[in-house]
């Protein structure tokens, strides 16, 4: 199996270091990821001026563009085999309408709308705990195994959000559910002529069954977007 792997939190993250052990584990694996940080960039893509690729370790590379830059330069630019393309994990959840706005995600879209079949892994943060990335990996594992086993579409795009345990609790389970169709909370506080933005990420509203109230509640949400 190959895999191309990338995401929106920068070459260095520790969410893509534990994708991409996970992906070696399966297979051959690249890395093409950018440079920076880049979350919340939504699908934005660069066409108006050269995009820099450095090579940062072997069949590692760095990318001076957005998330769906490395990607497109990836496939189209390197010409890179993939079977399938990873984007994650990303340090902080990508839920309901966060999968508009995330650069992880839209990562991931562009790989499918190339034919690629793809996923975007993110997990939640929880303010008062620290993320294990080992624990994580682990459970990106076995959901890898599932999503592999089922018949491939070129045109297929998985959203999963793992939910933040305490230290030491059990293993979460895995449901498949839709997106939450409500809009992020949104307000900010002025002053003068600044506004800073005060949205409540974590009292946002959820609808029973979908993908927020599922990984708010400790359980990994795979939700099909393509």
């Amino acid at each position: 199996m190959r895999f191309l792997l990338t995401n929106d939190d920068g070459i260095g993250a520790p969410g893509l270091d534990a994708l991409t052990a996970v992906a070696r584990l399966l297979g051959h694996a690249h890395v093409v990821a950018p440079v920076a940080p880049y979350s919340q960039c939504s699908h934005q893509v660069t066409t108006h001026r050269p995009v820099r690729l450095t090579e940062h370790g072997p069949h590692t590379y760095a990318v001076e563009g957005w998330p769906a830059d490395c990607v497109r330069v990836a496939l189209r630019g390197l010409e890179l085999p993939a079977d399938w393309v990873l984007s994650g994990i990303n340090a902080g959840g990508n839920l309901g309408a966060d999968v508009h706005l995330s650069g992880t995600v839209a990562a991931a879209r562009e790989a499918a709308l190339l034919g690629k079949p793809a996923v975007a892994f993110s997990h939640y943060k929880r303010r008062d705990c620290e993320y294990d990335w080992t624990r994580t990996a682990r459970w990106a594992h076995a959901l890898l195994l599932d999503l592999l086993a089922r018949p491939r579409e070129p045109l297929c795009l998985w959203n999963v959000n793992f939910p933040h345990l305490d230290a030491g609790a059990a293993d979460p389970e895995v449901v498949f559910c839709p997106v939450d169709p409500h809009p992020l909370p949104v307000s900010y506080r002025r002053d003068g002529d600044l506004f800073q933005y005060r949205g409540d990420y974590h009292s946002r509203p959820r609808v029973a069954g979908a993908d927020v109230e599922v990984c708010f509640g400790g359980r990994i949400a795979v939700s099909r977007l393509m």
